[in-house]
């Protein structure tokens, strides 16, 4: 079983995601764990409060690092080997090696940001790998953690069906075809490459090789 930690502000955002579909039974089968800490649990503020201005001058708020180094303590513990991820623009691709050997983890721990982001220094201290998802800035952490947990889970073994599991192992192709044969819309006709409906499975291969390039 892999547990997958998530320090956010936002655990509402990712939930529904993460319980739904095959997520959801390999959560339920207890292939894959998924436990929530929020900074707001963990902040000294008498008002509950943990984003504060940036040092500096800039627009936006930063998440203070106090509140979230204490939610990991809480996340991490005494656990050993844990694999910490820190969300940035400028860390590591995140691709398919990345995740197959995530998978391998007992305990992920993924750090969300939110506003301008967390205070440096929480990653500096728990030197946690810098990790993104593509050259774009999103609003916060969690749909990056919710792709990850996603790629990850699918090479934990029993969280994919037979049928999903041989769909992998096969070579996929960005273009999917199912009934009708032939798609009439507004006056036009759409056939499925004929490839496809021809039994032969070299072909088919062969064909899908194509398609990706």
């Amino acid at each position: 079983m892999v547990h997958f930690h998530i320090v956010t502000l936002f655990p509402e955002s990712i939930e529904p995601y993460l319980n739904a579909s095959i997520l959801g039974r390999a959560r339920e089968s207890k292939k894959i764990k998924v436990s929530f800490y929020d900074p707001k649990d963990f902040t000294r503020d008498r008002y509950g409060r943990v984003d504060r201005r940036p040092y500096g001058g800039g627009p936006g708020m930063v998440l203070e690092p106090d509140a979230i180094l204490r939610a990991v303590q809480k996340a991490v513990g005494k656990k050993r080997g844990v694999e910490k991820l820190f969300f940035s623009t400028d860390g590591a691709q995140f691709d398919e090696a990345m995740a197959q050997k995530l998978s391998k983890k007992k305990d992920i721990l993924f750090i969300c940001g939110h506003y301008e982001g967390v205070d440096a220094r929480v990653q500096k201290i728990l030197k946690a790998k810098k990790v993104s998802v593509g050259p774009y800035v999103l609003t916060g952490g969690e749909l990056p953690a919710a792709t990850l947990i996603d790629a990850i889970a699918r090479f934990v073994p029993g969280v994919l069906g037979k049928a999903e599991s041989l769909e992998r192992s096969r070579v996929s192709s960005p273009e999917v075809y199912t009934r009708p044969d032939v798609l009439a819309w507004k006056g036009k006709k759409y056939n499925v490459p004929e490839v496809l409906k021809s039994g032969n499975h070299a072909k088919i291969e062969e064909w899908k090789k194509k398609q990706r390039g």
